[in-house]
This record gives C-alpha cells, structure tokens and sequence, in this order.
C-alpha cells in the first residue's frame, strides 16, 4: 500500500492562495478541489488540503491559530537545487509572499524559507550528497 500524506491548512480565501500557489508552478488535483476546499499537488504522493477556515472549523473544536501570528508548524519541501530553492523564493515573493529570514547556508545542506499569504512557514532546503 502506499502512503500519502495531506497536511490540512486553513486559508481566509481560497481563490487567492490557489493563485499564489500556482504563481510557484504547483497545480491543483480538480477532483478533490471545489469552492470549501483545493488539494495542492506537492509531489508524489505529497498534497496540501487548502481549507477555508469555516471548513476547516468543521473537523475541530479547537480554536483555529492565525498563522500570522502563531507558529503552528513548519512544512519543509526538499528541492533537487539551491537554485530551485532561490527560484521558488523569488516566486512566492512575486506573488504576495514574504521571507522571515535570510536564507541559510550550512554548506550540505542549503535553505530558505516563505511565509504563504495565510501566514503558513514553508521551509526549501537543498542537501548535496557530495558535501556531506
């Protein structure tokens, strides 16, 4: 069997992080997408349910954090370059995104990071085998 992973995030509007998102050349699966909730295609087998937040409301009773104010988690996506990485930075802040901090260079391993427009942390690292 294999495993799949869908990391649930609520988002105040879905229409406008689904562009963000796009503007990073990511795409959506159209059958698990509709106006409460998209499933962003992170990899194989890798998606991230973008849920509006009275949805997302709906599996919890729980008070739902700001992630622009909370840390709620930190997703990492591993990149096959530092320049994918750069890339996908410049990217994200085209689109209305933001960076926490500098990028962060530990000579194998080489990372930077983004806030969506909900606040959410995405970490981009590169690890190089060969400098390890």
């Amino acid at each position: 069997m294999h495993r799949q992973i869908f990391v649930n995030l609520a988002v105040r509007d879905l229409k406008q992080s689904m562009t963000f998102f796009k503007a990073l050349g990511l795409h959506f699966n159209p059958a698990f997408t509709n106006d409460a909730a998209a499933c962003l295609i992170l990899g194989e087998n890798i998606y991230a349910m973008l849920l509006t937040e009275p949805f997302f409301k709906t599996f919890t009773d729980k008070t739902l954090v700001d992630a622009r104010e909370s840390v709620e988690a930190l997703l990492c996506l591993s990149c096959e370059s530092r320049a994918e990485v750069d890339e996908l930075i410049a990217k994200a802040v085209a689109a209305g995104g933001r960076t926490p901090r500098p990028p962060q260079d530990h000579g194998a391993m080489y990372g930077h990071a983004f806030e969506d427009l909900d606040g959410h942390m995405w970490e981009l690292v590169h690890m190089d085998p060969e400098a390890a």
